[in-house]
């Protein structure tokens, strides 16, 4: 095509590193492989291959994320004491960015030492396999895994989008 460019439009060769990675997982419509930023275009596969395990891991935060801020509104809190010491209970803690300043430092410890450990335990593991198998979703199949696979990557980008929705109508 005429795109100003010396090579022309280096999407439309068959053997353009930008083809390299139309048939990973999670390229689905409805917009099939997208990379509007080119973060592809060297074709590097163990940059792509931790992208992908870094968008994996994003996406099961924040599908998690996106329960726990939806299920204590539907279905109430926990009831009894966070922080008996501090007479705080689950109660007085509220959703979204409210809860950064009523979670007592201790807390917030917990959970970045929980984190932590769970990056330094990953850290060489890229790809959608974090040495954990669901029970009742593992499966040898290959055609059923990829479609498992590739509904998690779809739920987990749309989980993405849906918490910070969620983060942004709250706070």
């Amino acid at each position: 095509g005429l795109t100003g460019s010396a090579w022309g439009d280096w999407a439309l060769y068959t053997d353009s590193p930008l083809r390299a990675f139309e048939s990973e997982l999670g390229v689905q419509a409805p917009l099939g492989f997208w990379d509007p930023i080119g973060f592809t275009r060297d074709g590097d596969t163990e940059a792509f291959a931790r992208r992908r395990g870094i968008e994996v891991k994003h996406g099961r935060i924040s599908m998690l994320a996106t329960m726990g801020y939806i299920t204590p509104e539907l279905t109430g809190k926990f009831p009894g004491y966070l922080s008996p010491s501090m007479d705080l209970k689950f109660q007085d803690i509220d959703n979204g960015l409210a809860a950064i300043s009523k979670v007592p430092s201790a807390g917030w410890a917990q959970m970045f030492a929980y984190c932590f450990f769970v990056e330094f335990q990953s850290k060489f593991s890229y790809g959608p396999d974090f040495g954990w198998k669901p029970p009742g979703l593992a499966t040898d199949d290959v055609e059923l895994k990829t479609k498992r696979l590739n509904a998690e990557i779809a739920n987990g980008r749309l989980a993405m989008m849906a918490i910070i929705g969620m983060i942004f109508q709250g706070g």
